[in-house]
């Protein structure tokens, strides 16, 4: 009996692993083919609490877990993507789009033997994933490998249960152990706890349901189960929204304070009315267990959310005051736009990456402009500044180039691997960039902060030579931001014209310096800037290179793989 006890519970073991596989396969294939839709879909938030819950609902639906949603949201408020009150109403819209999860689940109570059905879709989803020429049908591919473990899963939880109900010996001891668990307040704390440790309702609906399945609890226990699962399923955001931004943390406690006055409106009707409630579920739901709990997960959920939405308002008003304002000093390091929590959206970090880099550009080119002021006008009183900021775009080559590496190893679409490979190079231009500005700073040291230190002619050659650097990197910087290629003839025509200038000066200095207008120490100085200058325009040019270069990359894959699916599709005719 031991021994069978073991051999069935490794049996529930492994049928949870599976079917956790089988939801982390499907959820991160369907974020990654559907990142850019999720990206415009979040682009999109809006103070129409309406809109936010239909966001939530629709993210969740596709990524499958209500945790990482709000994980995912407790990263966007943290960088400042969204306010407290849009992410109240997506985290709400999570908590419906979960339900999905035990929904697809529930079919299991289908005469089809549906573990069957779906080995056969997870067969399908092998034979795809290994054919398929293109990104997209491997994620297809996945997605139903994903979809076919999670049956398959729960068909493992479901035969290892069925094993013990019916050993004469075993199932009478178990049908006394599930039946004795009738006080609802254990049964709502079993739920926290186990969603707390494993981090997921769903893993616990799919266990309620192989439990149910078999037999082993009724619909009222499982009820109150699943009201606990929604408080442990909190634990992820909390723990998430730890040494965060202080509206981070705020929105991690609206997760918190909405299932818990969901929870507690849900169990003073259950307590009062459970009778009603219950033959409300099995009207709706009819005969089967397991519909009957997928169906009141999602019941809870939606009524919850239209109870409590018109209180978002002061549901944040609360949230603030549970989690004061504290003043926190940014650190040298810290990022405006970027979140380790993010990531958990390759396609939504990707856009704040970009982000990101624009701000260490603007850094490099304000040194630049620090700079070409000292060189030209003799005031050094920038250097201390100009030297601080030396030491942040240091940092930054080195924060961003390693997250571009933690990006780098999540999924992420064809286009968007081609653009990560590009900000590899952006960072070491800028980085390049403040380099050279560095140098005209030490020029500037040199000449002693001299304003008459060149001649009128040469101070003019400068600034029309910077005028047009600073034409450029307008430009550049507005390709980079919008990923906007149609300047690019500009730009090449532009340091074109910056070369051919450079050339013009250094000639017209040589005459100066042959007819004694001008020191050697003097002259040797202005031509290294000038050099120095028409680098800092290749390094700007090397930027929008990359752009370009990015674009061009994927425009060849999708001509590679449009010809490849019509070669196939000739073959197959």
């Amino acid at each position: 009996m031991v021994l069978t006890i073991i051999t069935q519970l490794l049996l529930v073991i492994g049928g949870i692993t599976v079917f956790m596989i089988g939801m982390k396969t499907m959820g991160s294939n369907l974020e990654r083919a559907a990142g850019s839709s999720m990206r415009t879909m979040l682009a999109k938030v809006s103070n129409n609490r309406f809109a936010g819950v239909g966001i939530g609902a629709a993210v969740t639906a596709i990524i499958n877990s209500s945790s990482a949603t709000t994980v995912m949201i407790v990263g966007f408020v943290n960088v400042g993507l969204m306010s407290l009150t849009q992410a109240g109403a997506i985290i709400m819209g999570a908590n419906i789009g979960t339900t999905i999860s035990a929904q697809i689940m529930s079919l299991q109570s289908i005469n089809i033997n549906m573990a069957a059905v779906f080995s056969a879709v997870a067969a399908t989803g092998l034979v795809i994933n290994m054919t398929g020429k293109s990104g997209r049908s491997k994620q297809i591919g996945n997605i139903l490998i994903g979809i076919g473990f999670i049956f398959i899963g729960l068909q493992f939880m479901s035969d290892a249960v069925k094993v013990l109900t019916a050993d004469e010996v075993i199932a009478p001891k178990l049908d006394a152990l599930f039946l004795s668990i009738g006080n609802p307040f254990l049964l709502f704390l079993i739920g926290v706890v186990l969603t707390g440790l494993l981090q997921s309702s769903a893993a616990i609906t799919g266990i309620l349901i192989a439990l149910a399945g078999s037999g082993l609890i009724t619909i009222e226990q499982a009820m109150f189960i699943t009201m606990g699962s929604n408080i442990g399923t909190c634990a992820t955001s909390l723990i998430a929204s730890m040494g965060t931004s202080t509206n981070a943390r705020r929105a991690a406690v609206i997760h918190l304070l909405f299932n818990v006055l969901g929870c507690a409106v849900f169990f003073i009707l259950m307590l009062a009315f459970q009778k009603y409630v219950v033959e409300g579920i099995i009207f709706v739901s009819g005969g089967s267990v397991e519909r009957q709990i997928a169906n009141f997960h999602t019941l809870f959920n939606l009524l919850t959310t239209l109870v409590l939405l018109p209180f978002l308002k002061p549901l944040v008003k609360l949230a603030q005051v549970i989690v004061p304002e504290r003043k926190k000093m940014q650190k040298q390091g810290d990022f405006k736009y970027l979140d380790e929590r993010i990531l958990q959206t390759p396609a939504i970090a990707v856009a704040q990456l970009r982000k990101e880099i624009v701000i260490m550009m603007d850094l490099s080119y304000l040194n630049f402009r620090r700079a070409m002021k000292m060189i030209c006008g003799g005031d050094l009183s920038e250097r201390d500044e100009s030297a601080e900021t030396e030491k942040r775009i240091n940092q930054y080559n080195t924060e961003l180039t390693a997250y571009c590496v933690r990006v780098s190893s999540c999924e992420l679409s064809a286009h968007d691997e081609f653009v990560i490979g590009s900000y590899y190079h952006v960072i070491s231009d800028s980085e390049r960039i403040g380099d050279y500005a560095k140098h005209i700073v030490e020029y500037a040291e040199e000449l002693g902060g001299d304003e008459d230190a060149f001649t009128a002619a040469a101070v003019e050659e400068i600034k029309d030579l910077y005028e047009k650097i600073d034409e450029l990197y307008q430009m550049v910087r507005k390709t980079f931001d919008e990923r906007d290629i149609t300047m690019f003839e500009k730009i090449n025509d532009l340091k074109v014209s910056i070369a051919i200038l450079k050339n013009a000066d250094c000639d017209a200095h040589i005459e100066r310096l042959n007819r004694g207008e001008c020191t050697p120490a003097r002259g040797a100085i202005f031509l290294q800037l000038l050099g120095n200058m028409e680098r800092v325009s290749g390094h700007m040019k090397n930027i929008s290179n990359s752009v370009m270069k990015s674009s061009a990359r994927y425009q060849k894959l999708l001509k590679t793989q449009g010809s490849a699916e019509n070669a196939d599709a000739s073959v197959t005719q």
